[in-house]
């Protein structure tokens, strides 16, 4: 091992923890380096890649957490082309979600409900932000992501239903239950704060009814509880 400074270059990203440094190595991430931390000598890292023990103490300052593990990796961005959704029967599109938590958990409830694509519209958050690629649990490496395209673009692959997800129970929606998700689909959840647009050219709105007070359900909650009724309607029977 030798030692020298993380910076990550442009065009590469930080992960964090042996878990997710294995599972991206395991997925055909290209690896760069790994760093570990001063005297841990007991980490095995992936096969192939160059590692380096960072001095005493650097690991907490490059760390995005307070309570960093052994080792970090800066790995190569990739992103899907759009026209990797040309083939998708199921994708959940998230339009300029802002929080890096929401982000995550949205690409690790899609991960496990075999979505075949997640897209992330312009204005959202990178997806390559650490929280973001912690909050997935290693679902970043395991289900194409498309970043940065616009949502009319997305809306405009005929092969694809579009549903979009919104909290208000109107003439124009019904609840997810009720919806044909048997179908080629895109489903379609909003920004954390103003959620879709009401001009939203999707061709169907859905609503998960609720009984409680809130006037609607976390963004990522909601994409999780549509996700998963893709799968309960496709498996059934």
């Amino acid at each position: 091992m030798g030692r020298r400074s993380a910076r990550v270059e442009e065009g590469a990203f930080v992960v964090e923890g042996p878990g997710l440094i294995a599972q991206a190595a395991a997925s055909g991430w290209d690896l760069e380096a790994v760093f570990v931390s001063a005297g841990e000598w007991s980490y095995t890292p992936p096969e192939g890649v160059a590692v380096f023990e960072l001095a005493p103490k650097v690991m907490e300052r490059v760390a995005s957490t307070d309570a960093p593990q052994a080792a970090i990796a800066v790995a190569r961005r990739r992103c899907a082309p759009i026209s990797s959704l040309d083939a998708a029967t199921f994708v959940l599109v998230g339009d300029r979600i802002s929080d890096p938590g929401n982000a995550g958990t949205m690409l690790r409830s899609a991960e496990a409900a075999g979505a075949d694509a997640v897209v992330f519209t312009e204005g959202s958050v990178d997806v390559f932000n650490p929280k973001v690629v912690r909050s997935s649990a290693g679902a970043l490496f395991h289900v194409p992501v498309i970043t940065d395209v616009t949502l009319e673009a997305v809306l405009a692959l005929s092969h694809l239903r579009s549903f979009g997800a919104t909290s208000h129970v109107a003439a124009q929606s019904q609840p997810h239950t009720a919806s044909d998700f048997g179908v080629p689909i895109a489903i379609v959840v909003g920004n954390e704060a103003h959620g879709l647009a009401p001009d939203t050219a999707v061709d169907a709105w859905v609503t998960i009814p609720h009984a409680g007070r809130a006037e609607s359900l976390n963004v990522a909650m909601a994409a999780t509880v549509l996700v998963f009724e893709v799968v309960r309607q496709r498996t059934a029977g």
